[in-house]
């Protein structure tokens, strides 16, 4: 029988309630896309820069269309993602909704998220592709706002808690890298992480290693905008070829998991470690079983893996597939299999899990 024809029996109060939740999530999708328009043609931070205003003081402020806004801001309005006066017939921003959707480097600032998920609807051909066949989707291959959005989501974190919560966690860490340490940044990606350790530490000398030469090239401006290009270098290099060693600390960023092969790129990077050096591992946060994942914040990262992470994984050798929710009982054991010995979890924040493991 055709499925397409097949009537299911329900409730008219089930159907209502789960039509109406997805009716919310299409009215969030319409909402994220409106939201990143914003934010690349400068509204949001107009809006919040001048306070109330007209429709037409905000075109004219901004360098928009007045009617293409008018729409704009009704939509917005009616998501909640700003006010509206009917009185004066006035826009405005809360501070709450300044902060996220406005004031960049902000920790809850969203915008970074916004900007990666576009990206992905920008190529949804390509992720149905793969998503059919099976096959893998290199890293490389997603578009630019993909990249540019994982740094700018991810970064406002590292800031907040790389170098005051997460290093200290980490037995004797900090001491060597204040005295002068050697460090690598592995998967760098855009190199934000790289360069606030390095600003931070300057008597340390770091080492970013992405194979996304693209990306290599950003990192490489970053350090240099930042004045680190002195103690922080930027190479083309996978995890499991790169060519140094004797690193106090090795540090991977929300990449372990984007990886073909885990294993033994942990393996190696073990090797690379001096005899007392450290692995910080930073991954997701996340349960270690699936029925523990089923929340707002599993939903998220599931569907990144989906899309970008697992895709990225089996483009590569081996092509593990270790997801983005792997949990830290099947992230310890990769370590372990990779030949660590010593493996804990050193602290956590809302979104990540850091382990500390040593050989």
């Amino acid at each position: 029988m055709d499925g397409s024809t097949c009537m299911t029996e329900v409730s008219e109060e089930q159907l209502s309630e789960f039509a109406g939740k997805v009716m919310e999530d299409i009215g969030g999708a319409f909402a994220v896309l409106l939201s990143f328009i914003g934010d690349q043609t400068g509204v949001y931070r107009t809006l919040r820069d001048i306070g109330p205003c007209s429709t037409a003081e905000l075109a004219s402020a901004s360098q928009v269309d007045e009617r293409y806004l008018r729409e704009w801001l009704s939509a917005q309005a009616a998501a909640g993602y700003l006010i509206y006066d009917g009185t004066n017939d006035y826009f405005s921003l809360t501070p709450a909704q300044a902060v996220v959707l406005a004031q960049e480097g902000h920790p809850a600032c969203l915008q970074g998220l916004f900007q990666q998920l576009v990206s992905q609807f920008t190529t949804h051909e390509k992720a149905i592709e793969v998503f059919r066949t099976g096959a893998g989707r290199p890293w490389g291959e997603h578009h630019g706002c993909c990249f540019c959005g994982t740094d700018r989501f991810f970064r406002p974190g590292y800031a907040a808690n790389l170098v005051n919560a997460w290093l200290p966690a980490l037995d004797g860490v900090v001491q060597k890298l204040s005295t002068g340490g050697k460090v690598a940044d592995v998967g760098c990606g855009h190199g934000s992480s790289t360069v606030l350790m390095a600003e931070a530490f300057p008597a340390s000398a770091f080492y970013g290693y992405d194979f996304h030469t693209p990306s290599i090239s950003v990192a490489t401006e970053k350090a240099k905008a930042a004045s680190v290009q002195g103690n922080a270098c930027f190479v083309n290099a996978s995890a499991s070829a790169i060519p140094d060693g004797d690193f106090d600390l090795i540090c991977m960023f929300d990449s372990l998991h984007d990886m073909g092969d885990p294993v033994g790129a942990a393996r190696h990077l073990r090797q690379c470690l001096a005899a007392d050096g450290t692995l910080m591992l930073v991954e997701p946060l996340a349960a270690d079983s699936l029925a523990d994942n089923l929340h707002l914040l599993g939903q998220i990262f599931y569907s990144a893996s989906t899309l970008i992470c697992t895709p990225a994984s089996r483009a590569q050798e081996v092509g593990l597939a270790l997801g983005a929710q792997a949990g830290e009982r099947r992230l310890t054991a990769v370590l372990k299999e990779a030949g660590f010995r010593h493996v804990k979890r050193a602290t956590e924040t809302d979104t990540n899990m850091v382990l500390e493991a040593r050989p």
